[in-house]
């Protein structure tokens, strides 16, 4: 089988090579496709492959449609939105995740995220302490839980919701449970999101939701940005001077609200959750170890598109 690593932006040099070692090393031809200047490329080199894997980058029905011998995509990574998921599943091609192997990398960014925004983006204007302030985690799944940890770590008090995770849960797993995403809001200094970007929440954290949180908060995106309506946080922080918006994935009005609210707002140049050494390694590895997995035995345990 050919598996090919396409990656806008690739991942390390060690990573790349524990890839090519797990892949030969099952007796899989490996090849890369790094640093390619238009999607055109990516769709010409699927041509002949059998499994793909990707970082943020986009598997569209045109590249799905080029592939006609694809049997598995893997994304590095727990968030899978940059993958035509209908269009894989009328192919009959497997879609996977690696959920986990970036949790700890992202959770770290979020509580340095709210170390900077609480510091005045380290200005010598004063600021605040995390110690002592409520942290509400907006979805308690694998990175959720590590940043309610680490922030615990830190003296906060540490609130969660999720959907599909009981409220018994959730105290359990040492936060408390909030009785909505309202509630969550309404009591929380800090919010971090950990929300995929779904039908259900694209545009679900807006100006009712982000209005009701108490004097001086901050809202801490390193989830999506397409969770966020824009036009409804542009509105609440003209409205509302005390609040602040910190995030890794830049909202397509970042000039406007830079330029109005200044160091109300903050986005890191590019997505960076997961640009660390070790979540490199680990997402990498990880997707190359389930495609292999796949065509030795079939197993299918991270689809996201059954």
């Amino acid at each position: 089988m050919k598996v090919l690593i396409a990656t806008q932006k690739p991942f390390s040099a060690a990573a790349v090579q524990g890839i090519k070692e797990i892949i030969e090393g099952a007796g899989h031809e490996f090849v890369a496709l790094e640093k390619y200047p238009a999607q055109e490329d990516f769709v010409k080199a699927v041509a002949d492959v059998d499994a793909l894997i990707i970082r943020s980058d986009k598997v569209t029905e045109e590249v799905i449609a080029a592939a006609p011998s694809l049997k598995i995509v893997v994304r590095a990574g727990a968030g899978y939105d940059n993958v035509d998921l209908e269009a894989a599943s009328k192919r009959g091609i497997v879609v996977m995740n690696t959920p986990g192997q970036n949790s700890n990398a992202v959770a770290e960014l979020a509580l340095a995220m709210m170390i900077y925004m609480s510091r005045c983006q380290f200005t010598p204007a004063t600021g605040i302490e995390l110690m002592g302030k409520t942290l509400g985690v907006q979805a308690f799944g694998n990175v959720g839980r590590l940043v309610g940890k680490k922030a615990e770590a830190l003296g906060m008090k540490v609130a969660a919701v999720d959907p599909f995770i009981p409220s018994e849960k959730i105290r359990e797993m040492g936060a408390e449970p909030a009785e909505s995403v309202e509630e969550l809001y309404a009591k929380s200094d800090f919010v971090s999101i950990h929300i995929p970007a779904t039908p259900q929440t694209i545009k679900s954290i807006g100006y009712d939701l982000i209005s009701k949180m108490p004097k001086g908060a901050c809202l801490v995106n390193t989830a999506r940005k397409e969770v966020i309506d824009e036009e409804g946080l542009e509105k609440v922080l003209e409205e509302r001077p005390d609040l602040k918006y910190v995030t890794d994935v830049a909202p397509d009005n970042y000039a406007l609200l830079k330029e109005k609210f200044g160091l109300r707002v903050f986005a890191t140049p590019k997505k960076m959750g997961a640009q660390t050494a070790e979540a490199n390694m680990n997402a990498g590895l990880a997707a190359a170890r389930q495609i292999v997995d796949f065509f030795a035995t079939g197993n299918t345990r991270f689809q996201v598109n059954k």
